[in-house]
């Protein structure tokens, strides 16, 4: 990159961070409603969404020369790597240096992810505002993906037993990321339960006592 461009970005990269960039790391497990609030928040705070679904759709999508990368370890079977992940989510964030912030959408799963997140904001000037987790009683999430499969033509949707696995894997997955910025004090659990509209006030005023 040419040095008067990373010049450039620097300075609109400093000029994100005096915008006190709300970020947020948005989690809940299958079924918690967690797509439907983060519609919510983005709205609200005019962020930016980023999903690593998202990510993969868009460079695998597009040919580009990480989605053609993440292409041939998928198609060895083999786990993508994080540095990869990572690239996508970089030239996710550097499309967008004049937004107010960004919510991760279920991401970062691994502390190494987390590690890296924490890195590239700080390249930026910023950080992770928060961690809000959605909690859902195992039971209540069982039943309204049951339900869903009723309707949503996905398999792992009708089968209990696949079900309760995903909700075990989002468990393990995301206690030690939980854990990670708890100890930063940045944590914290929301009630999951209740009108679409009782939960985006309790997600309000959680991110509201991060301004």
């Amino acid at each position: 990159m040419r040095s008067w461009m990373k010049s450039f970005l620097t300075l609109r990269f400093e000029n994100v961070s005096r915008l006190n960039m709300t970020n947020l790391v948005l989690f809940g497990p299958p079924g918690s409603g967690k797509g439907t609030q983060a519609a919510f928040l983005i709205e609200k705070y005019n962020l930016v969404h980023i999903s690593t679904g998202d990510l993969f759709r868009y460079e695998m999508g597009n040919n580009t020369p990480l989605g053609l990368e993440a292409k041939a370890f998928m198609a060895k079977g083999e786990l993508v790597p994080d540095s990869i992940t990572i690239g996508m989510l970089r030239n996710k964030v550097e499309k967008h240096p004049d937004a107010n912030g960004f919510i991760f959408d279920g991401f970062p799963r691994t502390i190494p992810q987390a590690e890296a997140l924490d890195a590239l904001l700080q390249s930026m000037g910023t950080e992770v505002a928060g961690l809000i987790a959605l909690e859902v009683d195992e039971e209540e999430i069982v039943g309204r993906i049951l339900k869903r499969g009723q309707t949503s033509g996905r398999a792992d949707d009708n089968d209990e037993a696949t079900v309760r696995k995903r909700i075990a894997v989002y468990k393990s997955e995301t206690a030690p990321v939980f854990d990670y910025y708890a100890k930063m004090g940045k944590s914290m659990n929301i009630n999951g339960l209740g009108s679409i509209d009782e939960i985006a006030g309790r997600l309000s005023d959680a991110v509201d006592s991060l301004l």
